[in-house]
């Protein structure tokens, strides 16, 4: 019956609808047995019946998106289970079915594609960094379970994109952009370029529509000369692969339309400017018949040797492997031509789906959630596996051109390493072992010392040297190119931050409970951490380290009698300095001649013991003290009222100065400010931070006992990482 049906369906014969012979049609032939084809019919029975009643925004009815998905998937050669998953898809989400009757109607593995299908369409890739970030985070912790979720998703959102025209200009708008920031990188990562390259197109279609259809009307416009020249371009290569014996595929066709707008943009030339509007793609049986073909081109086309690529010697990291060759016709004409099997081509089209084909009647990597020939792939995997990796972190993983080649250095043993256009010694290190790049003190690049962030060519031999007692630098993140470098030097940072802030929380905490003779308030902490909202000890130290919880607030849990009497003595001693200032005592200034008088310093200066002062005679307020170099006292005009003043060298009191201060923004900049400051047991009356445009301004307002102590601060602050200025007002 089976036999009879695929006959039927092969022959366009049959009753069967056209969306169900297409997708048998383009099953592996292994695939297309009684049991498959059933289990198929099944599904997409079962789909148009829970789909019946519902419609697109086309009009149209839902299921047609359904079956469309299962045809493309088909078509990518994909397995059994995911074309029956991709006419499944939605139903999850959308009807009443349920991953159990999905399991029980098929098999675990389609509910299991099917539910994670449901939870990556439940993620939204906002604009918010964070929430972009863990966004991410989800779709790659659902790749890992299974790649073939995101290649359903993948073949949903190209019918999506291809039919968006239906919808809202402003949902065309964020769906479109979301595809751009997502999808394409994805896709190209993942070698799906194929993929890649209609969903830019429809993109552009999106939101260009101008300029798609002035590229449009140019290619067709050119359709027939293009198709003249391709004929008498490849007409003496078919003879000569026919003289040799190798069977092979010839054939040109034009770019894509995103693409030959990225060159127009990339080079700034117009359209009639662009040379290779098309390529010429060379399919053969075996790799020695690539290389074979490679040798005729050349001897009928002058080759451009700085734009060969030998990607079947050294494939790119998704997998993609053929022979670029750009060559020059004998008027002058620049064509590239690009060979390879078809097993290559299979790869180069759809990338890792091409993986989850039967192999010895198994599924490749059945038994293995990840698919790990992709290294890309494979990398993001271990950050997850990471508890410490920060979600921000992937999103540098999507930042790349994709235009951009990647450059090949040596390893001392001649071992062959791949790495981005730009990398320095350090991401090299990295990608040999982690540890090698945690104790990397220098680097031999063609046997001569180099510094760390010498930039790598292609052919370069590097070798790192190491030290047991070298750990990663804060500056090396401004030269590091690849993602596994940063989160590694990032992740090292992190965790010194983190000591670093119990050790200063534990100091300040113990410091201040020895002051008011109360150690036992650390036992309680140690008991019961939970009463200040946190729950360990270290946890508390951490805390206050960073700037999150002060002393006072876990006194004042633990201990509130304490905290009362800590309170009065506050109180108190407030009195006694509004007395002292209205007297003009302990301010620390001797007046010329005079006793009793009331003093305030200027709030325009902020004098302090050691900067030379003037003090003007204010009536009815007493001596205004003033630093000598004021623009205040420029302004005032009556000399007679200018007297002379001294600091009181017996004064210990403390004085307010500000300083301003920028910085370029990072992270932890507020910690290490006010750790600097802590370090000199100065006190921080405010500090006020504002950041715009990755510049941060940042206002500090401490008391300080005189000039010297001023300029130990500000040499400590200097050392801050990212300063770039610091000024007294």
């Amino acid at each position: 019956m089976i036999t009879d049906l695929l006959k039927k369906i092969r022959s366009n014969k049959s009753d069967y609808p056209q969306g169900f012979s297409a997708i048998i049609n383009n099953l592996e032939e292994r695939d297309r047995n009684e049991s498959n084809v059933s289990l198929i019919w099944k599904a997409y029975q079962l789909s148009a019946k829970i789909h019946a009643d519902q419609k697109r925004t086309s009009g149209e009815p839902y299921f047609t998106h359904c079956e469309s998905v299962a045809i493309i998937l088909s078509k990518w050669k994909i397995d059994v289970d995911t074309v029956i998953a991709g006419l499944l898809h939605d139903s999850i989400e959308d009807t009443d079915i349920s991953k159990e009757d999905i399991s029980l109607s098929f098999n675990k593995d389609v509910a299991t594609l099917v539910e994670g299908v449901t939870k990556l369409s439940g993620i939204r890739f906002n604009s918010k960094k964070q929430e972009q970030a863990e966004n991410f985070m989800k779709m790659f912790i659902s790749m890992a379970k299974d790649i073939r979720v995101i290649i359903i998703k993948f073949a949903d959102r190209l019918h999506n994109m291809s039919t968006i025209k239906y919808l809202q200009e402003d949902k065309q708008n964020r769906i479109a952009l979301e595809t751009k920031e997502v999808y394409v990188p994805l896709a190209h990562r993942l070698g799906m370029n194929n993929v890649k390259n209609q969903l830019e197109d429809l993109i552009l279609k999106t939101l260009e529509l101008d300029k798609y259809n002035d590229i449009n009307q140019k290619v067709n416009n050119t359709k027939s000369e293009r198709e003249r020249f391709i004929r008498s371009f490849i007409q003496p290569i078919k003879k000569e692969l026919n003289d040799f014996d190798i069977n092979a595929d010839v054939f040109g066709r034009a770019k894509h339309y995103s693409s030959i707008l990225g060159k127009m943009v990339k080079r700034n030339k117009s359209f009639e400017e662009i040379y290779d509007l098309f390529a010429i793609r060379i399919i053969v049986n075996k790799v020695s018949e690539c290389y074979a073909t490679l040798g005729i081109i050349h001897q009928n086309y002058n080759p451009f040797q700085e734009r060969f690529k030998d990607y079947i010697a050294r494939p790119k990291r998704n997998g993609y492997q053929s022979i670029h060759t750009t060559v020059f016709t004998d008027k002058g004409r620049m064509v590239e031509v690009q060979i390879r099997t078809s097993d290559m081509d299979e790869t180069a089209e759809i990338g890792v789906a091409a993986h989850w084909k039967y192999k010895n009647d198994k599924l490749h990597n059945k038994g293995n959630s990840l698919d790990y020939q992709i290294a890309w792939l494979r990398e993001i995997y271990e950050l997850l596996k990471s508890e410490d990796t920060s979600a921000s972190e992937i999103l540098e993983l999507f930042k790349i051109d994709l235009f951009q080649d990647e450059i090949y250095v040596y390893t001392p043993t001649g071992e062959l390493i791949e790495l981005k256009p730009g990398s320095t010694p350090v991401d090299f290190a990295y990608h040999v072992h982690s540890e090698v790049g945690m104790h990397c003190k220098g680097a031999k690049v063609n046997d001569k010392i180099v510094p760390l962030n010498h930039e790598l060519m292609n052919g370069d031999y590097v070798e790192i040297i190491t030290s047991k007692n070298k750990s990663p630098n804060h500056s090396w993140l401004k030269f590091v190119q690849t993602t596994k470098a940063k989160t590694h030097i990032r992740r090292w940072i992190k965790k010194q931050e983190h000591e670093q802030s119990v050790a200063l929380g534990k100091d300040i905490l113990e410091k201040h409970l020895r002051k008011i003779n109360n150690m036992n308030i650390l036992k309680l902490i140690k008991s019961n951490p939970q009463l200040v909202g946190l729950n360990s000890q270290q946890s508390v130290y951490l805390n206050v380290g960073s700037g999150k919880l002060t002393v006072d607030e876990i006194v004042s849990k633990y201990c509130p009698e304490e905290d009362s009497v800590i309170h009065q003595n506050k109180a108190n001693s407030l009195t006694k300095k509004f007395f002292d200032l209205a007297r003009g005592r302990s301010k620390g200034v001797v007046v010329d001649g005079l006793n009793d008088i009331m003093l305030r310093f200027a709030n325009c200066c902020n004098p302090i013991p050691g900067d030379d002062i003037i003090g003007y005679l204010t009536k009815g307020q007493g001596v205004t003290v003033h630093r000598a170099g004021c623009g205040s006292v420029t302004r005032l005009k009556e000399s007679k009222r200018f007297i002379s003043v001294d600091w009181d060298i017996s004064s210990k009191r403390a004085f307010v100065v500000r300083l301003r201060m920028k910085f370029q923004d990072r992270k932890n900049l507020l910690k290490d400010l006010t750790e600097a400051t802590s370090h000199l047991n100065i006190n921080i009356r405010s500090i006020d931070m504002k950041a715009v445009d990755s510049v941060a301004t940042c206002l500090l307002v401490v008391e300080i006992t005189d000039k010297k102590q001023l300029n130990k601060l500000i040499n400590k602050l200097q050392q801050v990482q990212s300063i770039d200025d610091i000024q007294r007002y």
